[in-house]
């Protein structure tokens, strides 16, 4: 989903079609929503259709991102956070279910204009890898630490280079929540002893919960943890103690050759130069086995006019596709025909459209031009 772009629109609170092309507001539940609330039992049979995301699954997966933040709003309006079935996430859980986890992990990149749903796609995608019991390694939007980070440390050791400390534990917060419950096995345990201080350190055997909660509670040490974190899960994924599924939305941001953030004597920082930022670099590497990378390319995690164009090639430069290269292109496009009309009906029966206006339908299909998010802010509220 486009995230914080104001684009000037006509609103549709309050137009809608007349009641001869309007199906009754007590539609049959199949015509927009399907009852299979399990991705792994989802087919194209399914598509176009909206499943609930159970409350539980929402407050695992997404308390601390994961939602664009305008779509979590229309969450909370609706009192029920519902994702459409489409189809580049059934293409990937069905290439996912016939992987052979014995090799290096296959990169998929998804791709596309702003505003089709990449980011809810992914978000579909990490239910489908919780409900499969892989640990998830997510980051809900990059440019968020390279654009607006909490905090920015410029560290003497290595010389040159600058911490995000808040950004870190917050980070290590968010993968607690996701995978809790896989955190305390105890065949997941730390290779060796991480000496982080004189008098502190993680030793040998740990479990990556006890890891994990050093970083959160020493906020000092969390990008370290970070790295140490990954690193861990690399060997416990290829000795088959686990299957690790990487989760990165905007990853194109982590390519550029500037960050916006200024440093020293008001120098802007290289990516490269920011301690978060190699750790989850180094994750999507092929020199580990049992895991799964599902990235994001998005014009929105770099400054405006560096690309007008959304193919992987320009968003990843040269570099980045090389670090990539071999990976699976998923493109995400606006919605089909059945697509946007389930939307209409899922809207309908949430009374976000009201007033039954004739052809009003055929109207926000024009302005919309069946762009989810255009969509979504026309019928928004003002």
């Amino acid at each position: 989903m486009l995230r914080g772009r104001v684009l000037p629109v006509v609103r549709f609170r309050h137009s809608c079609r007349s009641s001869a092309t309007l199906p009754d507001q007590a539609a049959s539940f199949e015509e927009f929503r399907t009852g299979e609330a399990q991705p792994s039992k989802q087919s194209l049979l399914h598509e176009g259709k909206f499943y609930t995301v159970a409350s539980e699954v929402k407050k695992r997966l997404f308390t601390h991102g994961g939602f664009p933040r305008l779509y979590e709003k229309q969450v909370k309006t609706f009192a029920e956070a519902t994702l459409m079935v489409r189809k580049p996430a059934l293409e990937i859980m069905d290439y996912i279910g016939r992987t052979n986890f014995n090799k290096p992990p296959i990169r998929y990149v998804l791709y596309g204009k702003d505003g089709v749903g990449k980011s809810l796609t992914m978000a579909h995608l990490l239910h489908f890898g919780m409900e499969n019991g892989f640990v998830i390694v997510h980051v809900p939007w990059v440019a968020n630490w390279l654009k607006r980070p909490r905090e920015l440390v410029s560290l003497n050791e290595p010389e040159g280079f600058h911490d995000m400390p808040l950004d870190a534990a917050a980070w290590l917060i968010h993968f607690k929540t996701q995978n809790q419950p896989l955190l305390s096995q105890s065949e997941l345990t730390v290779s060796k002893e991480y000496v982080w201080s004189p008098r502190e350190s993680t030793p040998k055997g740990a479990t990556l919960l006890e890891l994990v909660e050093h970083g959160i509670n020493r906020m000092k040490f969390a990008s370290g943890t970070i790295e140490a974190l990954l690193q861990e899960l690399k060997i416990l994924s290829t000795a088959g103690k686990c299957r690790t599924m990487v989760a990165i939305d905007g990853f194109n941001a982590f390519l550029v050759k500037k960050t916006t953030l200024q440093g020293l004597y008001k120098k802007r920082i290289p990516p490269e130069k920011i301690t978060i930022v190699k750790p989850f670099l180094d994750i999507v590497n092929q020199d580990w086995q049992n895991g799964v990378c599902i990235l994001t390319v998005d014009k929105m995690a770099v400054e405006r006019g560096t690309t007008e164009n959304e193919l992987p090639f320009n968003l990843l430069g040269r570099e980045g596709f090389e670090l990539l290269d071999p990976f699976v292109p998923i493109h995400v496009g606006d919605y089909t025909e059945k697509e946007y009309y389930s939307c209409i009906e899922y809207y309908l029966n949430r009374r976000w459209i009201q007033n039954r206006q004739d052809g009003y339908d055929e109207e926000l299909k024009y302005l919309s031009a069946k762009n989810p998010f255009k969509l979504m802010q026309l019928c928004s509220s003002l």
